[in-house]
C-alpha cells in the first residue's frame, strides 16, 4: 500500500526537473509471514504492477514456534517470487552487512520489478538456544544471557549496556537524517518555483486538506432521481468526489467494480506506465486490499477506499480490525448488505457480518436508508479521517425528501427522528436502518390507523450516536416509550436500544430479494404485528 501510494503520487505531482515524491519501501518478512496467504495476495500483485520501489528482506532463519520450517515450510521462496515477477537476491550471511548493504542497492536498481533480498539468518545468534524453537518464543533466561554475551565477546557484568561505538554512529545517522531533510526542503521550494500551482494543491493533498466547497457540492437526491440503490448512489457520490478530490481520493475493488459501483469514470487503471490514474485493480485478494489500503492511509496524500461484497469482509478482517486498531482513514465500501440480495444465497448473504463489525472497537458502520443518507455517509467518511465501514444496498430503495425529513442534518448524528407521531408523543418506536428504515415507514401508517401514534428513528450508524449527548439520546429513544428495532441482519446487541426486535438469526436463503425479505419477517403485517404484541406486553 505505501508503494502504491508512492507511486501514485509521484506520478501526480512529480515534473521532470523536480522528482518531489521518490522513495523506497522496505519490509522485513519472516517464514510465518511468508507462510499466511496475505503475503500470496500482496506479492502476487505488487509482482504484477511492477513496483520496483518494494524491497523485502526476508529474514530466511528455517525456524518457527514448532520447530524447524521443514515441518511445514519446505517451498522454494525464490521461485515462487519469481513467478509472481520479482527480483530474487540472496545474502549467505546475515551477520554480514556489507553483503547486505550490496544487496539492497542492487534492488533499487532494478525499476520494473519489485525485489526480495532472501538473508539467511540463525535465530538466538551466539546463544545457547541458537537455531532452535525455544530462541523464538521463550526469554533466553539469565545463564544462557550470560553465555551469549561471553560468545559475543559483550560486556556480561552490566545488565544494560550501549558501546561508544553504538553511540556515535546513530548520533551521525541522525546528523544524516537532518541533511536528507534539508536538501528535500530545498527541492519543494525549486518545486514551489517552478510549479506554484501544482506545488500549493500538493501540500493541501500531503496535509489532508479538504476543498471548502466540500459542503455545498455534495449531492442532494430528491424523491423523482428514484427508486434507486444505494450502491448506485454511492457510485454516483464518488465520482462527484473525485472532481473534488482530484489527487487525493482513490481506490478500488475486489473485481467487483461493476456491481460495487466504485468506478471513478475518467480517471484511468492504476498501473505501471499510466499517469496519475486512481483505480486500482486489487483482483480477487480481499485481504491483501484491506492491507493495501491501510498501507496507502498511513503513508499520507491520498484517501483510500477498497470495495467487495458485504459477506466478504470476512476475509478482510485482520485488516479491518488494524485499521481500528490504529485509526487510519481508510474506507471500506461494503454492498450487497442483506439478504434482499436475493439468488446468490446463503453463501453471499450476510447475517452476522454488521454486528460483528460494530462490536470491533474504533471502527464506525454506516449503514445508509437512501442516496440522501449515502451522500451523507461519504461526507462523515471524508471528513473524520477515521476508518468506516459503508454497508449499501443491491436493490432500489426509494429516496426520502430533504425538504420534508431531517436526513442530511440527521445522519451524521447517527439515529435520529425521521417520522414524528401525529401528536408528537409517540406509543412506539421503530428503529430501523438501511432499507428496513422503508418498511418501518409503512408499517407506521398501518399502526396510525389503528390509532397508534408511532414514531419511525433512522439510525444508520449507532457508534456516531453513542457520540451524542446524553439529552439528544433520550429525546430520539424516549427512554419509557417501547421501541421495536428491525434489522436484516442478527439481533444481537439490538436490545441496547429496543424492547423486541425483528431480524435474522439464521442463514438466508435463495430467491429473489424481495420472497426472501417477506419469507424471513422483512413485510409490513409482519412488523405491524410484533409493533401490536409489543404494546400489549408493555
Amino acid at each position: 500500500g505505501i508503494s502504491i501510494e508512492e507511486r501514485f503520487l509521484a506520478k501526480c505531482f512529480n515534473t521532470e526537473q523536480v522528482p518531489i515524491i521518490d522513495h523506497y519501501t522496505y519490509a522485513i518478512v519472516s517464514d510465518g509471514d511468508l507462510m499466511e496467504g496475505i503475503s500470496s495476495e500482496a506479492g502476487s500483485l505488487a509482482g504484477y504492477l511492477k513496483l520496483g520501489k518494494l524491497i523485502y528482506l526476508y529474514d530466511d532463519n528455517h525456524i518457527s514456534i514448532e520447530g524447524d520450517t521443514d515441518i511445514t515450510f519446505t517451498e522454494d521462496v525464490s521461485r515462487r517470487f519469481e513467478a509472481y515477477g520479482w527480483q530474487v537476491l540472496r545474502v549467505t550471511d546475515g551477520t554480514n552487512l556489507e553483503e547486505i548493504e550490496n544487496a539492497i542497492v542492487e534492488a533499487q536498481k532494478e525499476k520494473e520489478k519489485p525485489s526480495i533480498i532472501i538473508v539467511r539468518n540463525h535465530i538466538g545468534y551466539g546463544s545457547p538456544k541458537q537455531d532452535t524453537p525455544a530462541a523464538h518464543g521463550e526469554p533466553l533466561g539469565t545463564e544462557a544471557i550470560k553465555q551469549t554475551k561471553e560468545a559475543l565477546k559483550w560486556p556480561y557484568e552490566k545488565s544494560f549496556h550501549t558501546p561508544k561505538e553504538a553511540t556515535e554512529h546513530f548520533k551521525k545517522t541522525t546528523d544524516k537524517g537532518r541533511q536528507k531533510e534539508a536538501e528535500w526542503k530545498k527541492l519543494l521550494e525549486k518545486y514551489q518555483e517552478s510549479e506554484p500551482e501544482l506545488a500549493k494543491e500538493f501540500e493541501q493533498v500531503i496535509n489532508g486538506e479538504l476543498p471548502p466547497e466540500l459542503d455545498k457540492n455534495m449531492p442532494i437526491y430528491s424523491p423523482e432521481d428514484g427508486p434507486i440503490a444505494t450502491r448506485a448512489a454511492s457510485g454516483k457520490v464518488m465520482n462527484q468526489l473525485a472532481k473534488m478530490l482530484p489527487h487525493s481520493f482513490a481506490g478500488g475493488s475486489g473485481d467487483l467494480a461493476p456491481s460495487t459501483k466504485t468506478m471513478l469514470l475518467g480517471y484511468g487503471d492504476f498501473g505501471f506506465d499510466k499517469a496519475c490514474s486512481h483505480n486500482v485493480h486489487f483482483g480477487v485478494r480481499e485481504h491483501a486490499m484491506g492491507a493495501i489500503i491501510n498501507g496507502m492511509a498511513l503513508h499520507g496524500g491520498i484517501i483510500p477506499y477498497g470495495a467487495t461484497f458485504f459477506v466478504f469482509s470476512d476475509y478482510m478482517r485482520p485488516a479491518l480490525r488494524l485499521a481500528a486498531l490504529m485509526q487510519t482513514q481508510s474506507i471500506f465500501v461494503f454492498t450487497h448488505d442483506s439478504i434482499a440480495l436475493g439468488e446468490d444465497g446463503p453463501t453471499h448473504q450476510p447475517i452476522e457480518q454488521i454486528m460483528s463489525l460494530r462490536a470491533m472497537p474504533g471502527m464506525n458502520v454506516i449503514r445508509p436508508a437512501d442516496a440522501n443518507e449515502t451522500s451523507a455517509a461519504w461526507k462523515i467518511a471524508i471528513e473524520n479521517k477515521k476508518p468506516v465501514s459503508l454497508l449499501f444496498s443491491r436493490q432500489k430503495l426509494p429516496i426520502l425528501d430533504t425538504e420534508k425529513y431531517p436526513v442530511i442534518e440527521g445522519t451524521p448524528k447517527g439515529a435520529y427522528i425521521l417520522e414524528e407521531a401525529e401528536n408528537k408523543n409517540p406509543e412506539i418506536i421503530l428503529i430501523a436502518t438501511g432499507s428496513e428504515v422503508h418498511l418501518t415507514m409503512e408499517t407506521k401508517k398501518q399502526l396510525q390507523k389503528e390509532g397508534i401514534q408511532t414514531r419511525v428513528v433512522s439510525m444508520p450508524s449507532g457508534e456516531l450516536f453513542e457520540k451524542q449527548t446524553k439529552e439528544y439520546k433520550e429525546k430520539v429513544l424516549i427512554t419509557d416509550v417501547p421501541k421495536l428495532a428491525i434489522e436484516a441482519g442478527s439481533t444481537l446487541g439490538w436490545h441496547k436500544y429496543a424492547d423486541d426486535v425483528i431480524g435474522i438469526d439464521r442463514f438466508g436463503a435463495s430467491a429473489p430479494g424481495n420472497i426472501v425479505l417477506e419469507k424471513l419477517g422483512f413485510s409490513t403485517e409482519n412488523v405491524t404485528k410484533h409493533a401490536m404484541a409489543l404494546l400489549k406486553r408493555t
